[in-house]
């Protein structure tokens, strides 16, 4: 009987980078930026001065939208951030099977603990790996915390430091009569 594939579990596994995981100028190439005047408290400069900002992420159609700061460059900023948090929540990638963790992964997860502040740019690529590996596993904690090597624990602390993440992931529990988990 030949065994030389489990050779090959171990190996790492190419697979497509997730849209959050993009740098900036990568990410902003396939959004469409939208530039708007709010509403609200702010006096005249806020009436006059277009530093709304929303932007959709062309290929899904995911958009995030920020206007509450005085300047456009600053608000741009802010909705990128939340267009990364949505696209990790709400887009799914593909996941082979073997080995499929990346080196941030690997380095922001150390004997089975992720650290990573949710204000941290590298959070929102760490919760799309999760979720992407979570949804490839059929939302069964144990088999994603094992393929990604940390503990059921601290994957499900991960989701529920973006309370949207671990909505998503309970109702895909839900929707397979699996019990919702909590932090």
């Amino acid at each position: 009987m030949d065994f030389s594939f489990l050779d090959k579990l171990d190996q790492p596994v190419p697979r497509d980078t997730h849209p959050a995981a993009l740098g900036a100028d990568v990410l902003m190439k396939q959004c469409t930026l939208t530039r708007g005047r709010a509403s609200g408290p702010g006096g005249q400069h806020r009436n006059k001065v277009e530093t709304h900002i929303t932007l959709v992420h062309n290929p899904t159609g995911i958009e995030a939208q920020a206007g509450e700061r005085r300047l456009a460059k600053e608000n741009q900023s802010v909705a990128l951030r939340r267009l990364r948090l949505r696209l990790a929540t709400e887009h799914r990638v593909y996941v082979p099977e073997g080995e499929i963790r990346s080196e941030l992964w690997k380095s922001r997860c150390k004997d089975r603990r992720i650290v990573c502040s949710i204000k941290h740019q590298d959070f929102a690529s760490l919760l799309a790996e999760a979720m992407d590996v979570i949804d490839a596993c059929g939302y069964d904690i144990r088999r994603a915390s094992t393929r990604l090597q940390c503990s059921g624990s601290q994957l499900v602390r991960l989701l529920g430091d973006h309370p949207p993440a671990l909505v998503k992931f309970n109702e895909e529990r839900c929707l397979r009569s699996m019990r919702p988990l909590k932090p």
